[in-house]
């Protein structure tokens, strides 16, 4: 079985701006081409596991979306880091109705457990609210991160709460 890095994309991988959907807006937190490096060398799989309810909503289209994924992706290539695949939720439960996939529920992740036999228990998450990481515990994802920025979550379910992505991969 294989170990995964999961990650959130908006508010771990990028700074967080509502509806992000355009490459000119999308910025990449510090640390994040370091933090995915330093786990693919250790033979992670790196996967994106993302909630876009911006698509149901109709603020962005899903070619907006894959317009932006595929961008990315290629940004992280430049570094040399794989993303192995990114996983989305394009519902809203007001306008699509519930589904399995989108967080808290853990659906993406086990889409990717499926896909690429992950070895959940031995796998990381890394999100910016609290429903990334109760997707986590969901999966059975023994270690998980909030990353808070600003330093003013005082309380979370996670195995760490951080405000620095390098506190993960500089231990």
């Amino acid at each position: 079985m294989n170990r995964a890095l999961f990650l959130d994309r908006d508010g771990v991988i990028n700074v967080e701006v509502n509806y992000l959907y355009k490459i000119e807006d999308f910025i990449f937190i510090d640390g994040i081409f370091e933090l995915c490096k330093k786990y693919q060398n250790e033979g992670y799989f790196i996967f994106v596991v993302t909630n876009q309810s911006g698509i149901a909503r109709s603020f962005y289209t899903q070619e907006d979306f894959d317009v932006l994924t595929s961008w990315m992706i290629e940004e992280f290539l430049k570094r040399g880091v794989t993303i192995n695949k990114v996983y989305l939720c394009p519902h809203h439960p007001e306008i699509s109705g519930e589904c399995n996939c989108r967080k808290p529920k853990a659906g993406m992740i086990f889409e990717a457990k499926q896909e690429f036999d992950i070895d959940l228990e031995n796998s990381i998450l890394v999100g910016d609210k609290e429903r990334d990481i109760e997707a986590a515990i969901l999966a059975g994802i023994k270690e998980s991160y909030l990353f808070d920025e600003k330093g003013v979550c005082k309380k979370s379910k996670a195995t760490k709460i951080i405000s620095r992505l390098e506190e993960i991969y500089k231990c």
